[in-house]
């Protein structure tokens, strides 16, 4: 978190009052908490789910995804997901529902869910049943606290990759009363929703300006800058008409075009000491690539037949069901690729390779959409299709002038999405720590929802 976000969330949670008196928890991790408040271990007010959906009485198949409790489509999963459901878990409304795999991997954070209607689970989930002493909207809050600091991941001899209830089932569970856990869930909910919605407006407005983006860079690559120019049919589906005086270019007559390999993780000749950066798809949303991660040896050079990639080359993301397939970037270093990588090495003077570029950016949607149909080339694109890929060439003083255009314009839109993603990283570090602070007891919240119905059950 950078130092003004901080201050920011600092300010943020200073509006709230702490409680009158404090006493040390006893929890290294936890800190204070009020002296009102109990601690217990989890097995005492929470118990493993083990009912099993015997004679596949439901096939409402659950999981977890960014936090929430979603359905899975059963009808457009075929073939992930098994014939029978008889093996799943059962889980019920006021359930929590715990993801305890692939621990050390931070993009799989958000591990806890609450559950809000009758469905089933794979074994990969743990579900709980919770105790009248712990509520659900609460006990969510604060197994979601626990999970953004990662107490699942250190907890027990060492550091763990998987966990199961009996690795948990001495974790500090912080108790208020009832009344209190409902009354922190009840502002919770309310704080959430709020910063949900003002993360939500931030992201379609983000949305928004990539489109203005993607607008500008088609434009400018497909039709020029000069929009009085004569005109003719490219016969091309998704080049249209373009420039008279531009010409329309099979790829492989203007650039050399391959792609790479993966050595052998354990054959050690192949990485130890590497001098060669060797990329992956991974990298290809850096859009204008200028450092490795990972280098290979001279040995990996020659045994699996990796191409030396110059500098200049337009990388493509050639396989992946994500955002990624279609997806290109400029290579700004000397380096070698994966097998989900194509390169596109201009080796004719007419083609500037900022321009390719930018012309492959602009058919991003295209690309995906050719490689999404039936036969070998199912979610893929291959080099050959590239070589066959027909492309707009202008003047090379003409392509010189497009691509000043395009960073000129994209720097004002690229401006604004990087404050709009400031503003995003501040709310998602101030609803993180408002969560902690809240089931912690840092802050009272208890008169902040004062139309909290305690008898109505809150499901987060």
């Amino acid at each position: 978190m950078s130092g003004a976000i901080e201050k920011r969330v600092e300010m943020k949670i200073r509006q709230f009052k702490p409680y009158p008196e404090y006493a040390d928890s006893g929890v290294e991790w936890i800190g204070s908490i009020p002296t009102h408040w109990g601690t217990e271990p989890l097995f005492t007010v929470a118990r493993e789910r083990k009912q099993r959906n015997a004679g596949n009485r439901v096939e409402n198949v659950l999981s977890l995804s960014y936090g929430k409790i979603v359905q899975r489509d059963v009808a457009t999963n075929l073939g992930l997901l098994p014939e029978s459901f008889d093996t799943y878990q059962l889980v019920e409304p006021g359930n929590i529902v715990l993801r305890l795999t692939d621990l050390q991997n931070d993009k799989r954070s958000l591990r806890v869910g609450l559950v809000e209607e009758i469905g089933i689970i794979t074994s990969a989930y743990l579900g709980l049943d919770l105790h009248r002493r712990l509520t659900p909207s609460y006990g969510f809050y604060l197994l979601h606290a626990y999970d953004v600091i990662k107490v699942f991941y250190a907890l027990g001899a060492g550091v763990r990759q998987t966990m199961k209830f009996d690795d948990l089932k001495w974790m500090p569970i912080l108790l208020p009363k009832a009344d209190e856990q409902l009354a922190i869930a009840a502002f919770l909910n309310r704080e959430t929703a709020n910063i949900d919605a003002l993360l939500t407006k931030n992201e379609q407005l983000i949305e928004l300006l990539q489109e203005k983006r993607t607008a500008l860079i088609t434009r400018a690559v497909g039709k020029g800058l000069d929009p009085n120019v004569p005109v003719k049919d490219s016969g091309v589906e998704w080049l249209g008409e373009i420039p008279a005086q531009w010409e329309v270019v099979r790829l492989g007559r203007l650039a050399a075009i391959g792609n790479g390999s993966t050595p052998r993780r354990e054959n050690a000749g192949y990485w130890l000491d590497g001098q060669h950066a060797w990329l992956t798809s991974s990298k290809i949303n850096e859009e204008n690539i200028a450092v490795a991660d990972e280098f290979v040896t001279d040995l990996a050079l020659r045994e699996c037949h990796l191409p030396i990639v110059p500098a200049g080359s337009v990388l493509v993301a050639i396989t992946g069901e994500g955002q990624t397939r279609g997806r290109a970037a400029l290579l700004q270093i000397r380096a070698t690729i994966s097998q989900h990588l194509a390169f596109v090495y201009p080796r004719d003077p007419r083609l500037d390779s900022t321009f390719l570029w930018r012309a492959f950016q602009s058919q991003y949607e295209w690309l995906r959409m050719e490689s999404s149909g039936g036969g070998s080339t199912r979610a893929a694109l291959t080099c050959d299709y590239l070589r066959s890929v027909r492309i707009a060439v202008p003047p090379l003083s003409e392509q010189i002038e497009v691509v000043k255009f395009i960073a000129a314009g994209e720097a004002t839109v690229l401006a604004l999405i990087r404050k709009i993603t400031e503003g995003i990283d501040c709310l998602n570090e101030l609803r993180t720590a408002l969560i902690f602070a809240a089931v912690t007891g840092k802050i009272d919240v208890r008169h902040e929802v004062p139309d909290v119905d305690l008898d109505r059950p809150h499901t987060g």
